[in-house]
């Protein structure tokens, strides 16, 4: 397999010719999916963009992959599961990061109301149009959940964009994907879908089966717009996953060899189905209106399954206005979401309503942010006699001074929040094997402080920030609460993080550029008013260093070689609140290269992931393990435009 993959990656090469290379300049990107749009540049908060070109440059096999590769976000496979997968973002951990960070689809929520991740596996690379990372703000217009920040996806649209690609690489695996979009003056369609299947890797049971997986997904949107002032919108998306993973293995095994079969299967089938409609209708050149509004539908189902399969009824609207002068721009409106879980006759409902407000000020080289949120959370559990509210208020304030045409120094403060989600409410006991309800559970509240620094030149762009957040009532799982077996969901009652961010993407001449990624963090308890022995540890499951860095080689205009390097420091396992168990997570260390040729409206690309064979896993606890990116994958395939 090693040849043939050696093979790929020098025909890919060996294809270019030499010739002049084309200019490439780096440029303020606008941040636009925010309630208040604006240039990075003036930005008062810590951001990341990155378009639909540095997606297709990375030739990633899914969401998580370019996230973990190329951005500031962690991403692991949660308890093994490649399709759902922990995302931390600024120190939260891998257990409850992706808790504390609110991800969007096009504006639409991605955040479950209980405790299982994101989707993300389930949105296909080849339809996003941009990646939008605001960190460590964005309460006010995302609410619920947005401490860490809010991650936005905006998906491809309005242009007559076609394209379709197809790769294949080892353990099986193949893809096929298409996207295509028509537009005119007053109507603009658009279509993608995707299909995708890996035979597996690791062996999970005696007969040699191994974690195959596959997935199907496709989305429909349709703007139209009848007269000049009014646009009208209608989308719908659906997938459908299948995907089978093993369970947690010693660490003998794991270094031994783990692709192996060790501890429990797991099989998990996961549709999704949704439709959302919208219109925005413009007043006159400053104020506008928007209408969206959203219903999903899902289902998980467990193989073999104990209790059912869970069924998932979403339903949301946003109602929002924009004013916008040459100085001073406003936003706002009203967020309402209605969610609910029913799994074996029980039904669980979480609703949240919000009414925000944004504004945004512009006085020369200054900018001044302000914006408040008010939310109440109701939960409704009569089985349990859960009938409980809480009232949440989230701020932000920032401010931007631009020192010249290429700098800018920003600084800013949220107060952001999290209502418990459905499962939170709930404890475990191991000697019956038996959920219990443990009463309710305090939503958790963050101070947000950063202050950082932009530099955009046409061949260097250097971004550097730095924050510290105060943290009441933090919440997590604690798997000792009283005494072993006993497990419950809890509060730390105070704790705080402080970390660095910088990243740098530079061009150094016509064939080399680069993009680094260095993220610091320390995620401290302070006082935990359940289990006093956790007072001044580290959260666990937080890697106090992360180092993401890309090298690009273009030998001629058509070709580029590239060399990914990611790295994670060791951290504490998921579960070591106490910090003494014998084993610790160990660091995370994937080395990547690629290989792309592209002429006109076609490309052949190749890809190794994990070039050195490099072992990776997630520790729980001592002695369970569960193997991620552990061994070296390849694929290779083409994209045609037209």
């Amino acid at each position: 397999m090693k040849k043939n993959i050696k093979i790929s990656l020098i025909t890919v090469a060996f294809l270019s010719s030499l010739h002049a290379q084309e200019s490439v300049v780096l440029e303020p990107l606008t941040v636009d999916s925010t309630a208040i749009k604006t240039d990075e540049l003036k930005s008062t908060d810590a951001v990341e963009i990155y378009t639909a070109a540095d997606i297709e440059k990375a030739h990633v096999q899914n969401l998580y992959e370019f996230l973990n590769e190329q951005t500031s976000i962690t991403t692991i496979p949660s308890y093994g599961n490649p399709f759902t997968q922990s995302i931390d973002l600024h120190g939260y951990g891998l257990a409850n990061g992706f808790e504390n960070v609110v991800i969007t689809l096009d504006g639409r929520k991605l955040n479950n109301i209980d405790s299982v991740p994101q989707l993300l596996a389930a949105i296909s690379p080849n339809s996003i149009e941009r990646i939008e990372i605001i960190k460590s703000s964005g309460i006010v217009t995302a609410g619920d959940g947005a401490n860490g920040g809010v991650i936005n996806i905006i998906t491809k649209k309005n242009n007559d964009t076609k394209e379709v690609s197809f790769y294949g690489g080892s353990y099986g695996t193949a893809d096929g994907a298409f996207y295509i979009a028509n537009h005119t003056d007053k109507l603009s369609i658009s279509a993608n879908a995707e299909a995708q299947k890996s035979n597996g890797i690791r062996t999970i049971d005696a007969n040699g089966n191994k974690d195959a997986n596959k997935l199907a997904t496709g989305s429909f949107n349709l703007t139209y717009t009848p007269i000049q002032q009014l646009e009208l919108r209608l989308g719908a998306t659906s997938s459908r996953t299948d995907v089978t993973y093993g369970g947690s293995m010693a660490k003998a095994q794991y270094e031994s060899n783990p692709t192996q079969l060790a501890g429990y299967t797991s099989e998990q089938l996961f549709d999704t189905d949704a439709l959302n409609a919208g219109l925005t209708y413009f007043v006159d050149k400053k104020l506008s209106l928007h209408v969206d509004t959203s219903h999903e539908g899902k289902k998980s189902d467990y193989v073999p399954s104990y209790s059912g399969p869970s069924y998932y009824d979403y339903n949301s609207v946003k109602i929002s206005f924009d004013y916008t002068t040459e100085n001073i721009i406003l936003n706002g409106g009203y967020d309402g979401f209605y969610g609910s879980r029913e799994q074996s006759s029980n039904t669980f409902h979480k609703q949240n309503n919000a009414g925000f407000f944004m504004s945004q000020f512009h006085f020369g080289a200054d900018t001044f942010k302000a914006g408040y949120r008010f939310e109440r959370v109701h939960y409704d559990f009569a089985d349990q006699g859960l009938n409980s509210t809480h009232t949440l208020h989230g701020a932000e304030l920032g401010y931007n001074h631009v020192l010249d045409k290429e700098s800018s120094l920003f600084a800013n403060y949220s107060h952001s929040y999290q209502a418990p989600d459905i499962d939170k409410f709930f404890g475990f006991d191991a000697n019956t094997w038996t959920v219990f309800y443990s009463g309710n559970i305090n939503p958790m509240e963050a101070n947000n402080y950063t202050i950082g620094y932009n530099n955009i030149q046409k061949n260097n762009k250097f971004k550097a920030s730095l924050y510290y957040i105060d943290l009441k009532n933090e919440i997590y799982y604690d798997p000792s609460y009283v005494a072993n077996p006993n497990s419950l969901n809890s509060n730390i009652n105070k704790s705080h993080k402080y970390g660095v961010d910088l990243s740098e993407n530079i061009i150094v001449n016509q064939q080399f550029n680069g993009a680094l990624n260095y993220n610091y963090v320390q995620a401290i308890i302070d006082q935990d008013s359940f289990n006093t022995s956790y007072s001044g540890n580290k959260l666990p499951g937080v890697s106090n260093h992360s180092v993401k860095a890309t090298l690009n080689y273009l030998p001629n205009p058509f070709a580029t070689l590239s060399l990914i390097e990611t790295y994670r420091s060791e951290a504490y396992a998921a579960d070591d609140f106490a910090n003494n168990f014998s084993q610790k997570q160990d660091a995370y260390m994937s080395t990547d290269i690629s290989a792309t040729y592209t002429k006109n409206n076609w490309e052949i690309f190749a890809k190794i992931n994990n070039l050195f064979n490099q072992k990776n896993g997630l520790w729980t606890y001592d002695d369970a393990i569960y193997p991620v990116n552990y061994t070296t994958t390849a694929i290779a395939g083409f994209k045609l435009k037209f």
